[in-house]
């Protein structure tokens, strides 16, 4: 199988995509296919570049904005257009932020009538929208903890209760994101998260045991546990070594792991991802998991959560990236057009 690899982009996750990228290209020849690896905001990478990605990893501090990427240069369809994305069986997306995980790019890749894995336009839409998911949790009966959209007044933040998490409401990898613990926190806290997004989403805190599901086609893989060395799996803990510890699979008591992967499940199908996702929650105290929410396209290095979890129900990672491939192109063989 012909195979791009779409990775990088301008979005304050685009180190965490390169990362990501570099490993799933290497992981996919590895499998036999045929792979061209393309940074949306630089064009096709060289034999060489691949491997500088691959040795350098991840940097302590997301990266600045950069000013060039292909799907925002005034011309939206040139992407499409490209003879490596034109000529190939599948599209691998991964992309983290940006136009490159909320539906934009998957709607030029519809239009176009290009083959890619991962959820559409719809589903990313829905999985980077936080405050929209949350609402389909809610409805799907999956706990989340409470949230209000800033702005809002003292009385309401003192409902809810500090502290809080104040965060972008669109993005990821913890960037913008602040635990607040009294009212003089809040103002700084909104101003981060504005840098990042024009809507500032400000949630219950909830205390407990981090735990993460990844879905690979319509199933739940093993869950795990993340025990970050700070007080939250902030971008730091995320892509340093030894920052945190993840264990797959997590230790759970088998009620409260089928639980956990069946919510996991539902917030899948409640956001109409497809192919592969991950969803997040907090166990707390009582034993309820309460989900925070989900990531249509999560990290693809192979140390990162979704292929821990593929490893664990004895998946290796070239199996796992080949089979993401496999499910897109049954589905576009089975779609009309």
């Amino acid at each position: 199988m012909k195979v791009t690899v779409l990775m990088g982009g301008t979005s304050g996750e685009r180190d965490v995509s390169l990362a990501s990228g570099a490993q799933v290209a290497r992981a996919l020849r590895e499998a036999g296919h045929e792979v061209v690896a393309v940074d949306t905001a630089r064009g096709v990478l060289s034999e060489r570049d691949e491997r500088h990605l691959l040795e350098s990893g991840v940097s302590a501090l997301p990266p600045e904005q950069l000013a060039l990427d292909m799907l925002s240069t005034g011309d939206a369809t040139a992407l499409t257009r490209a003879p490596e994305v034109q000529g190939t069986d599948v599209v691998f997306v991964v992309l983290h932020g940006g136009g490159g995980e909320d539906g934009t790019l998957q709607a030029l890749l519809e239009l176009a009538e290009i083959p890619y894995a991962g959820s559409g336009p719809l589903g990313c839409a829905l999985a980077m929208d936080k405050d929209v998911s949350k609402r389909l949790f809610r409805q799907a009966g999956i706990p989340t903890p409470d949230w209000l959209m800033w702005p809002v007044g003292p009385a309401a933040l003192n409902e809810i209760g500090y502290p809080l998490i104040i965060k972008p409401n669109h993005g990821g990898s913890t960037i913008g994101l602040s635990l607040v613990r009294a009212e003089d926190e809040v103002s700084p806290a909104v101003a981060l998260a504005e840098q990042q997004d024009r809507e500032v989403l400000i949630e219950r805190y909830v205390r407990g045991r981090e735990i993460t599901v990844g879905i690979l086609g319509d199933q739940a893989l093993p869950a795990g546990e993340i025990i970050p060395q700070h007080e939250i799996f902030d971008y730091e803990c995320k892509y340093q070594p030894g920052l945190a510890e993840e264990i797959f699979p997590a230790d759970l008591p088998a009620a409260v792991d089928a639980r956990i992967r069946e919510l996991a499940l539902r917030a899948h199908r409640a956001l109409k991802m497809r192919d592969f996702s991950r969803i997040d929650f907090v166990l707390d105290v009582d034993g309820v998991a309460w989900c925070l929410e989900a990531n249509a396209l999560p990290g693809m290095t192979a140390n990162s959560l979704v292929p821990k979890a593929a490893a664990a129900a004895g998946m290796a990672f070239p199996e796992l990236c080949s089979r993401i491939c496999e499910l897109a192109a049954q589905r576009w063989a089975r779609s009309p057009r």
